[in-house]
């Protein structure tokens, strides 16, 4: 991820727009570049969307969304006093939360609410980003469970909020990967690396 010399605040952030395509989150108050995704990171986004997205219904939840591109600001940082956004890989918001964004077609599609279930897939430059600083921010935000995909590993964590903190299980290999937003998944971590 790269750093821009430009300083704004969360406000100037959601309307920000520097003539290109790039993404970036907003981190103490800097923007930073989200790279595109490589060809085998983006085929794993599209099969966990899909699949969550499909279990939705089974769970008659339909006014649930899963969403590519939707930031999720996650407060100010204690150390800094600066803003903080983060740009999922994933997220699952409410019907209320994804209208919220949609009222404002001037601004980014962030919510500043909790979100009820990020996911990040571990690239080679995230890894520290993805399993300390996100997963800090997320638990402090309240997110009640954030998913960390690590293709160079071949493990999905889930990450379930716990009494304010996060409870991490591992899944390998042929397992089910087990979530408490979404109980009736039936997807096993060998078909995610499989995508």
């Amino acid at each position: 991820m790269t750093k821009t010399p430009v300083k704004l605040t969360f406000e100037e952030y959601v309307t920000y727009d520097d003539g290109t395509d790039n993404r970036y989150e907003l981190v103490d108050g800097e923007l930073v570049m989200v790279p595109l995704p490589t060809g085998k990171h983006s085929d794993v986004i599209d099969l966990l969307a899909e699949a969550l997205a499909s279990a939705i219904p089974q769970q008659q939840r339909g006014n649930w969304k899963v969403k590519r591109d939707v930031g999720v600001y996650v407060g100010v940082n204690p150390q800094t006093g600066k803003e903080r956004s983060r740009t999922p890989d994933l997220t699952v918001l409410t019907s209320a939360q994804w209208a919220e964004i949609r009222a404002s077609e001037t601004k980014a599609a962030v919510t500043k609410t909790p979100p009820l279930l990020v996911v990040e897939i571990v690239s080679s430059g995230s890894k520290k980003t993805d399993y300390e600083t996100k997963q800090e921010e997320y638990k402090n935000l309240g997110v009640p469970e954030y998913w960390i995909v690590d293709l160079k590993q071949k493990k999905v964590s889930v990450l379930t909020l716990v009494d304010s903190q996060y409870q991490i299980t591992e899944f390998t290999l042929d397992q089910l990967i087990i979530s408490q937003i979404f109980p009736d998944l039936s997807l096993t971590v060998e078909r995610v690396m499989s995508a």
